[in-house]
């Protein structure tokens, strides 16, 4: 489903930052747009920046179901800074938590958390409900090898360590034979 992200741009709080960006909301079947203003309020500009498309797969519906069943249910935009014209561009719009902190990990990009739209709820939820199967838990054994000989921990005996300098004699010809 393509989705359009809108951003808002305020003025910055600091001397350093002479403006604050932030995604504020998402437009379920949105047209094209290429950061198209929509409203000006003095200093305050929200743009349509860009529509994306949403994609969702039935291997991530235990994500999806996850975020749904949240208390405000939200989608999450993955954008990163550019140089140029604009500041941002948007690469995704997703509604998997798992997924939005995945891109958090990184360390490179940015990411939203915007309130979810009714209809896009809806939808999601919906595809939650065709395609969601619920895995039953099994616990692993051990598997029961035999190990045989002496394990102390320490490794290749042939190799020195710094931990050997404080041995005794004793242990290091010990560990040589």
């Amino acid at each position: 489903m393509p989705v359009g992200v809108v951003l808002r741009r305020t003025p910055g709080v600091t001397r350093w930052a002479k403006w604050a960006w932030r995604a504020v909301a998402v437009l379920p079947g949105a047209g094209p747009a290429q950061w198209r203003e929509l409203r000006r309020q003095g200093d305050t500009v929200e743009y349509h920046a860009a529509t994306v498309p949403l994609e969702l797969y039935r291997a991530e519906t235990e994500a999806y179901l996850h975020g749904i069943a949240a208390r405000a249910p939200a989608v999450y935009v993955v954008m990163r800074k550019v140089t140029g014209e604009h500041p941002f561009e948007v690469l995704l719009v997703t509604a998997s938590p798992y997924e939005a902190q995945d891109y958090c990990d990184s360390g490179e990009d940015i990411v939203e958390k915007v309130p979810m739209p009714p209809g896009l709820l809806a939808w999601v939820g919906d595809f939650v409900g065709r395609h969601h199967q619920e895995e039953e838990f099994v616990k692993r054994r051990r598997d029961r090898a035999k190990v045989d000989g002496r394990q102390d921990g320490i490794g290749d005996p042939r190799i020195p360590k710094p931990g050997d300098i404080y041995a005794s004699p004793a242990l290091k010809r010990e560990r040589l034979q």
